[in-house]
């Protein structure tokens, strides 16, 4: 998948953050793919600080088959 960090999940997408937004617990994080598509992941919001999730910066959808995972390197 290239130059980022290894992990054993193979379907990992990169793309461009195109909007957080936060709820009580969670938070909705949407990354447009460059295909184009956009994915859109449900993760805590404690996940999108520690991450450092932005408008406009690129991260990794990495896709488990239960659900949509977010990272960044």
């Amino acid at each position: 998948m290239g130059d980022f960090m290894k992990i054993s999940a193979r379907n990992c997408f990169r793309g461009t953050v195109e909007d957080v937004e936060d709820g009580v617990v969670t938070s909705k994080v949407k990354i447009k793919i460059e295909m184009p598509i956009t994915l859109t992941a449900v993760i805590t919001k404690e996940a999108v600080k520690d991450l450092g999730l932005k408008r406009g910066e690129k991260a990794i959808a990495i896709i488990k088959s239960t659900s949509v995972m977010i990272a960044k390197d």
